[in-house]
């Protein structure tokens, strides 16, 4: 029996607090697929039905932090000194216009962040090590999104071994099939190096247009290579979601009725049914990914530099 410091049996509500967050990281190396719209408006989703989210932005861009409506000036602490264990999350995290969505800010102070952490023998580490201590203690947050920067970079690998799950925003275009098979190259590598509990929790269609015969050609072939890792529900092409970032608001605040805002409500539907699977597979095995580490993990990690 699980109990509390005083040697109490804890409550439903406590043990339900116990509980660690499902962390997905979404990642594509390749710029332009819809992956920070995605990071904002996923989130905001599963905000608005009733979860705590935490989103982490990555990307020295800031566009996930603009997005939300946390300017420049208003990024006191970042995911840069996140990363440089100046700061925990708990210090990090911000409020935003969405009710029950944190955000821990982006500053271009990333761009520097391989040099800070040059010396430092758990540079990979430095995300995963900074949950794992705020998460010994606080468990607010059902869900964590990481948004990484368009890049194989050592921030992306910071998101990857952190996370439990990748998400993988692929834009409906040639040109975007053929990063794909590169990216899941680097996820195995990562997993079997670095993190045994990563894997592709999913592969989200985005920019799609029915109209278009190479949307649907390049559907059918996602589909056929992946089969049930890529989602149902696809985020359509949308003027109101390009405009959104520009009023500081996820598409969900500026116009809840457009289709990619009604997308992406489906999408966070099949999401929470998705790692409901994965958390009852998931209580099956030991693994832990804020706490399980291959002995050898931090030598492996040079190869990926």
């Amino acid at each position: 029996m699980t109990t509390s410091p005083d040697n109490q049996p804890l409550s439903d509500e406590a043990l339900l607090a116990l509980k660690t967050p499902r962390i997905l990281t979404l990642a594509n190396q390749k710029g332009g697929v819809g992956k920070t719209t995605t990071a904002i408006n996923l989130a905001t989703a599963l905000a608005a039905i009733g979860e705590r989210v935490l989103l982490i932005d990555l990307d020295p861009q800031g566009n996930a932090s603009t997005g939300l409506g946390v300017e420049s000036e208003n990024r006191k602490i970042s995911s840069f000194e996140l990363l440089l264990g100046e700061a925990e999350i708990a210090d990090a995290a911000q409020k935003t216009i969405v009710p029950g969505l944190d955000l821990i800010p982006a500053s271009m102070d990333l761009l520097g962040v391989e040099v800070e952490l040059a010396d430092n023998s758990r540079r990979l580490f430095a995300l995963r090590d900074c949950l794992e201590r705020h998460f010994s203690s606080s468990t607010e947050y059902a869900y964590i999104f990481i948004d990484c920067p368009p890049s194989l970079n050592m921030l992306t690998l910071n998101a990857m071994i952190a996370a439990q799950s990748v998400l993988v925003p692929l834009q409906c275009e040639f040109f975007a099939l053929e990063g794909l098979s590169q990216l899941v190259s680097t996820i195995n590598q990562v997993k079997q190096a670095l993190n045994p509990a990563l894997d592709i929790q999913g592969i989200v269609l985005t920019m799609h247009d029915p109209r278009n015969n190479l949307s649907t050609q390049v559907e059918a072939d996602v589909r056929g290579h992946f089969g049930d890792k890529v989602y149902q529900a696809m985020i359509p092409r949308n003027v109101r979601l390009s405009e959104a970032p520009s009023f500081g608001k996820p598409a969900l605040l500026y116009d809840h009725k457009c289709s990619g805002s009604t997308a992406y409500m489906k999408l966070a539907s099949e999401l929470i049914r998705r790692e409901k699977d994965a958390n009852e597979i998931s209580n099956n095995e030991p693994n832990n990914p804020l706490t399980d580490e291959n002995s050898n993990a931090d030598d492996l990690g040079t190869r990926y530099e």
